[in-house]
């Protein structure tokens, strides 16, 4: 990271459904911080804002619903090279304030062109998604995944 790498605060909601399900959301192939990989939704905290205003407006934005119920969770940072709608791509130094997040069981999802799919998914499978780095970081730290990478596996060695 050098001096000239700008800040950014990240809000991250881990939006549950009333099943305990995870809410993971698809970025398009040509721009965000990873692109076409899945992850957790979220965006930076704006000038005047404090944390649950941009919680809540990221979420209002990015989704299209309301949070009933959010509770911080913990924070985490990381230098990520985001790709911008004109192509041009920058590295950011990002600290992510990570919410639970419960939303209205009659809510409906509706997607900005921040994202182009959306799943609501079990605990048990996340693994079966190509999640991006850092939403794999948040699901070992909360005992989601496991600690190492199920799909990279070391090659079997057999006697000769």
């Amino acid at each position: 990271m050098t001096t000239d790498t700008p800040t950014r605060l990240i809000v991250v909601p881990i939006v549950r459904d009333e099943h305990r399900r995870i809410l993971l959301c698809k970025m398009p192939p040509d721009r965000g911080v990873f692109p076409n990989q899945w992850g957790l939704p979220g965006g930076g905290v704006e000038a005047g804002e404090r944390m649950q205003q941009a919680l809540a407006r990221e979420v209002r934005e990015e989704l299209g619903v309301s949070i009933e119920e959010a509770r911080p969770l913990f924070f985490k940072d990381g230098v990520h090279e985001k790709t911008f709608p004109d192509g041009s791509k920058r590295s950011i130094y990002m600290i992510f304030l990570l919410f639970e997040c419960r939303i209205p069981s009659s809510a409906t999802i509706s997607l900005n062109p921040e994202f182009c799919e959306h799943a609501w998914v079990e605990p048990d499978q996340l693994s079966s998604y190509d999640l991006n780095s850092a939403t794999q970081e948040t699901f070992k730290s909360l005992g989601l995944l496991p600690a190492h990478n199920p799909r990279i596996s070391l090659a079997a060695t057999t006697d000769a």
